[in-house]
């Protein structure tokens, strides 16, 4: 008999479930990815995230698998490249900001010697851990998504305002805001994971 899960009721679909039940509130500590999920929250505002995890991969390929190194130096051909690709979300603004963020992205590597040190200052480097019942419960900002929305523009980042940040911050796990009746709720708690590593 298969064994049947309670998951977070936004978990419909094959995509939204494999990604709620691998990626959604796992902390991240790897640059790159963290790079990446930045630039797709940004690309999301206004959508679905169904729709960004459908061009996820056209991203990865259109993007040079979100190095950014590389996407701080694209010129006009790139960006003319990016407007005409239909394998992404031809936003100028967004393909605008993604560029430009590469580049506030290194500065910040440069300051803090990663980005990763210095994103998850904004909770003191330990995954929150809340208790939601609804997700009538879940904000869609919060004083830690304020502020880190606050201090990445003043960086010069893009397309980085206070409810991108707090989704972020749920996608690389600095919030676990995964339903307490979720199975993930209990797997992603510190504890449980230490366990797991010995």
């Amino acid at each position: 008999m298969p064994v049947t899960r309670t998951r977070c009721p936004w978990a419909e679909g094959d995509l939204n479930q494999a990604y709620h039940d691998s990626e959604w509130g796992v902390p991240v500590h790897d640059d790159r990815v963290l790079f990446e999920f930045l630039i797709l929250e940004g690309a999301q505002a206004g959508l679905s995230w169904v729709t960004i995890l459908k061009k996820r991969e056209n991203y990865r390929a259109a993007f040079d698998q979100f190095d950014p190194q590389k996407i701080a130096n694209y010129g006009q051909r790139e960006h003319d490249a990016l407007m005409a690709n239909p394998g992404i979300v031809r936003n100028r603004l967004k393909i605008d900001s993604t560029i430009q963020n590469a580049k506030a992205f290194l500065e910040v590597q440069q300051e803090f010697g990663t980005f990763d040190k210095y994103i998850w200052s904004f909770v003191d480097g330990t995954p929150k851990q809340n208790a939601r019942k609804s997700f009538t419960e879940v904000p869609a900002r919060t004083p830690e998504s304020d502020a880190m929305s606050k201090d990445l523009k003043k960086r010069g980042f893009k397309f980085i305002g206070t409810t991108i940040c707090y989704a972020f911050m749920q996608a690389v796990g600095m919030v676990n805001d995964h339903l307490v009746e979720c199975y993930r709720h209990a797997e992603l708690k510190p504890e449980k994971r230490d366990r797991k590593k010995r």
